[in-house]
């Protein structure tokens, strides 16, 4: 889409095939890149379910003329649309006036919000040094710039804290960054973004790393996720109504912070995920990663460090098997592994560190090529064969060491790319996997940057 806005404004005629049920989307990306009429030829219904006759005849029919049709159309280039500014007042009313006027617009996730006034505002600003209308990065599909400003209107109306401002500068970083691809959060898979929290920030304010870690409930933990649902809302556009540029099916439910438990880990001499990920244990932290869904919560038993690893390996390794062509076809794949403490404990306790589990689990967790093939086809990846992706030089050369369709392959890429945290019920053994969507939404570190007098700023009721 971006190419063809680039190359009608460029002056050459363009025509983007859609799907029916993308028209929507498509209207609404061009038209923020500054397109108001790029020409669209529809393919009605769904390609995947017609018979090779019946595509056959809508290209013949449909979608040929609809090409002809758009290189003959003259578009309107509308440019950039204004932004209020950041001190600009756009609604004054009560409370609940307030609430439907944002619902109205599409400026919140269906559940009321703090009126982002500008007094809260400049609370947060106090606790970062950096200026209100410093450019974080340009946000898609909207092309909407994200701000310092725009992340603390977004951050009151979450329910955040002020103190919690310099984790918010840094998700929004995160997400801003062209390796994350915010582009493609409204993919129709509907993945949301989860945040992971490390260092000493997590017992300054209150995080909960322990029961119910992905629960609603602890304050830090629930309005931070909420302000990365609201900033994609309400920056990048990622709204359901009324432009469509959020495609999810069905979709994922909201996703709360998951802070490391920095002690267990400490205790047991594992390195915690944010080292994992090239930090010093004394830094603060935060990573944002696509999660596309979550395996069943299993629990892990025996009197061997194997007995644990079996577990993880046949159920939370394999829950994630349905999901391997589409990492396979993009070359990318960054599942994560929760682990209790008691877990953690035990196996540390017989020599196994985070590497280990790594191996064993891309040692051991296996799928059939024929499943694999047969799940891509029914996906649309009509072309996915892995032994051409081996040829390729896109799937390792694991997959391809026979030509049995029934082979067993690796159901992840690269041990080292599976991400191991320790979190939840130091006294239970429930652990959960989190599958993560290939190129889009990888994992994308930032170091929280404090304020001056940091911890004599900190309000006490960061407690509750």
């Amino acid at each position: 889409m971006r190419a063809s806005v680039a190359a009608e404004k460029a002056g050459f005629p363009t025509t983007s095939i859609v799907l029916s049920g993308f028209l929507g989307q498509a209207k609404t990306v061009a038209q923020a890149l500054g397109i108001k009429n790029l020409a669209l030829a529809e393919y009605p219904g769904l390609v995947a379910m017609d018979s090779p006759d019946e595509l056959r005849r809508k290209v013949t029919e449909t979608v040929v003329k609809n090409i002809i049709s758009g290189f003959t159309r003259q578009v309107e280039d509308i440019g950039q649309s204004r932004e209020p500014k950041p001190s600009d007042i756009i609604f004054t009313g009560n409370l609940e006036e307030v609430q439907e006027h944002f619902l109205k617009n599409y400026w919140t996730d269906g559940l009321p919000v703090i009126p982002p006034t500008v007094d809260k505002i400049e609370k947060f600003l106090r606790f970062t040094t950096r200026k209100p209308d410093e450019i974080i990065g340009k946000l898609l599909p909207e092309n909407r710039e994200a701000t310092v400003w725009n992340v603390a209107v977004n951050g009151v109306m979450a329910g955040c804290r002020p103190e919690y401002m310099p984790i918010l500068l840094s998700v929004a970083e995160a997400v801003a960054d062209p390796e994350f691809r915010i582009q493609d959060a409204g993919a129709t898979p509907g993945w949301e973004p989860l945040i992971i929290l490390n260092g000493p920030i997590i017992k300054q304010l209150n995080f909960n790393y322990e029961t119910g870690v992905m629960r609603f409930g602890r304050r830090a933990n629930t309005s931070i996720g909420r302000f990365l649902k609201l900033f994609l809302i309400n920056i990048a556009g990622l709204r359901i109504p009324p432009g469509l540029s959020d495609k999810a099916t069905i979709g994922s439910g909201f996703l709360v912070v998951l802070p490391e438990n920095e002690d267990a880990v400490a205790e047991i001499g594992w390195e915690s995920f944010s080292m994992y990920r090239g930090f010093k244990r004394e830094d603060n932290v935060v990573t944002v990663q696509s999660v596309v869904y979550e395996s069943s919560p299993m629990a892990t038993g025996g009197e061997k460090a194997v007995d644990h690893l079996q577990t993880l390996s046949e159920v939370i390794g394999g829950s994630m098997a349905p999901w391997t062509h589409v990492a396979l076809n993009w070359g990318k794949f960054y599942p994560l592994i929760v682990i209790p403490p008691g877990v953690a404990r035990f196996l540390a306790k017989e020599g196994v560190t985070k590497k280990d589990i790594r191996r064993y689990l891309y040692d051991h967790t296996k799928v059939s090529v024929k499943s694999m093939e047969r799940l891509a086809h029914h996906g649309g990846l009509t072309s996915f064969y892995v032994d051409q992706l081996v040829k390729d030089g896109i799937a390792p050369p694991a997959y391809a060491e026979t030509n049995d369709p029934d082979r067993m392959v690796p159901v992840f890429l690269r041990p080292e790319w599976i991400g191991i945290v320790v979190s939840g019920d130091p006294g239970r053994t429930r652990c959960r996997g989190y599958v993560q969507n290939h190129e889009q939404g990888p994992p994308v570190s930032k170091k929280i940057q404090l304020p001056a007098n940091w911890e004599n700023s900190l309000n006490p009721l960061n407690k509750l």
